[in-house]
């Protein structure tokens, strides 16, 4: 399946970090997050990409062209620097296509862009390539398959540190727990979708806002609750916070490093 990555938006929560430089190659260690992103998916052989740019476009056309994966991977040396054997390779397989979506466009308007690139897919998969999670994604599409829905989207717990309050009559508190402990949901942004999504995206809209309304209007969307690990990267605590679970040696997200582990699957409910 081609994976489409929305690396266009401008990271304004991130101007201190990623002022310089889209968000999406803002690193996480020695790879930027649109790398550990990408290497998600290729875990799971999906290895066909298309990259909505806008935002500092050049800098991650630049990137891949100057990529040298000898940077990141283990390799042997011989020949006195004739002969390069790499041990291990991120990318020897991707294709990986970069369009030029617009500086100013919405997620719904460069997914619309790129539509005639997905014509011959059946069912595709997208992603805000600003969070990382460990959910399986293999279940995923297999829930949105089993379904015949026309879209999916991992829904998770937010990690913020906020709490949720439950006003009675006269403003009097019932009730104030931590939002991760309350029993609110939101999209996490990995998306499954079949190509029909294009017959609910009307030209200037926002995928998540009028689209998803009217596939909520037919039961046409599915959230696939996950209680796992699910991280977005908007602010620079988020970004400290994954070089910390980085450089711990063992990244939660990082399932193309894990062996012999038992995920439970998301939950699929229609909605």
């Amino acid at each position: 399946m081609k994976v489409v990555l929305f690396c266009g938006g401008q990271g304004l929560r991130m101007r201190d970090v990623s002022d310089t430089v889209p968000k999406p190659m803002v690193p996480i260690g020695d790879r930027p997050l649109l790398l550990h992103v990408m290497k998600y998916y290729a875990h799971y052989g999906h290895t066909d990409f298309i990259l909505c740019l806008g935002y500092k476009a050049r800098v991650i056309k630049e990137y891949f062209l100057n990529y040298r994966e000898a940077f990141v991977n283990d390799f042997v040396f011989s020949d006195g620097g004739r002969t390069l054997e790499l041990l291990r390779s991120d990318l020897q397989e991707w294709r990986i296509t970069f369009v030029d979506t617009g500086l100013q466009a919405n997620i719904g308007q460069r997914l619309k862009a790129v539509q005639p690139l997905l014509a011959e897919e059946e069912v595709f998969l997208a992603n805000y390539a600003d969070g990382l999670t460990d959910a399986p994604l293999p279940a995923m599409i297999a829930a949105l398959e089993d379904a015949g829905k026309i879209a999916g989207f991992l829904c998770v717990k937010p990690t913020s540190s906020f709490h949720v309050v439950r006003l009675g009559e006269d403003n009097v508190v019932q009730e104030i727990c931590p939002l991760a402990r309350s029993d609110t949901w939101i999209n996490a942004g990995y998306f499954v979708f079949r190509n029909e999504i294009f017959d609910y995206i009307h030209e200037g809209e926002e995928l998540v806002e009028q689209p998803f309304q009217r596939l909520i209007a037919q039961r046409q969307l599915l959230a696939n609750r996950y209680e796992g690990f699910w991280t977005a990267m908007d602010t620079y605590k988020d970004q400290q916070l994954l070089e910390s679970l980085y450089h711990s040696g063992q990244p939660p997200w990082a399932v193309w490093e894990q062996r012999g582990q038992a995920v439970c699957p998301p939950e699929a409910d229609a909605v």
